[in-house]
């Protein structure tokens, strides 16, 4: 049983920053791969970004490569999302995911937190 609270969002202006955090109680959290997720109003849940359980392999979703990191911490339990350049269009409640394996689809992720909202205004 993995819990997952995530923090760091806000509102910040287009080509601004923020950082977001996962972080992840139960002894197991070394042992899943890591996924943010983002859902904006009327859309689905789409993937962001993805990291296997030891960090030495990531996926992007083509909108944010180049611009978001994922990175892990498994000594603190803790999944990072770092947001640089932000656009208008990334507007959306984040969410982090742990699941057995580093996939880009949502369906593969057995938990999940409550989100943290991001609003990036133009």
């Amino acid at each position: 049983q993995v819990q997952l609270v995530e923090s760091g969002g806000g509102l910040v202006q287009a080509g601004g920053s923020l950082r977001l955090s996962c972080a992840a109680s139960g002894r197991t959290f070394r042992t899943y791969a890591m996924g943010w997720f983002r859902q904006a109003p009327g859309k689905e849940r789409e993937f962001v970004t993805a990291i296997n359980w030891s960090g030495g392999a990531t996926s992007y979703a083509d909108s944010v490569k180049g611009r978001f990191t994922i990175s892990r911490d498994n000594a603190k339990n803790m999944v990072y999302l770092q947001m640089n350049s932000l656009k208008p269009e990334d507007t959306a409640v984040y969410y982090c995911g742990a699941g057995p394996l580093l996939v880009r689809n949502k369906d593969g992720y057995d938990y999940w937190g409550q989100g943290t909202q991001v609003t990036v205004s133009s």
